[in-house]
């Protein structure tokens, strides 16, 4: 089963990039019912209902996405606890999702709270905290924020910066 679930996943990515979108959903609606057999709390649950989340929302279906991502959060704080990389990408997802939508003050506080799990989990100076640093200075920026988003974009081009050296 963990094979059939892997597959349709795979399969779904390539419709997604093949941009062939109404029969990757179809895929990685299979997926989820396959996921959910084993365990509907089970972390190929949460990872097929961002997948699809993502589908929905490179389709503009917004109001799909939003459940399907806060579903996934859920998931993925039972499975391996609040303060888990994988939750910090959960986070982020659904942080992108409210900006995609133009919802900054609902972006804000997950994009902070990825941020400062990625931090914790791999310090000051992993790529992942210069995505989130990036991340929430675009949310300041939308939110005619420029004195909050600088410094960030300042730390984050300094990671990106020593890790090409």
């Amino acid at each position: 089963m963990e094979n059939d679930w892997y597959n349709l996943n795979q399969e779904a990515m390539s419709l997604y990039q093949k941009r062939q979108y109404s029969s990757a959903i179809t895929a990685e609606q299979k997926a989820l019912e396959i996921a959910r057999q084993t365990d509907p709390y089970h972390p190929r649950v949460a990872v097929s209902l961002n997948n699809l989340a993502a589908l929905y929302q490179t389709l503009g279906q917004y109001k799909e996405a939003e459940p399907l991502h806060k579903r996934s959060l859920e998931i993925y704080e039972k499975a391996y606890g609040p303060d888990h990389p994988h939750v910090a990408t959960s986070l982020n997802n659904l942080a992108a999702l409210y900006y995609t939508m133009g919802q900054y003050a609902e972006a804000e506080p997950l994009h902070k709270r990825s941020l400062e799990i990625y931090e914790k989990a791999y310090g000051p100076d992993h790529p992942n905290v210069a995505v989130s640093l990036n991340n929430l200075a675009g949310v300041y920026r939308k939110m005619a924020r420029e004195e909050e988003a600088r410094p960030l974009e300042q730390r984050a081009a300094h990671i990106n910066a020593n890790k090409r050296q």
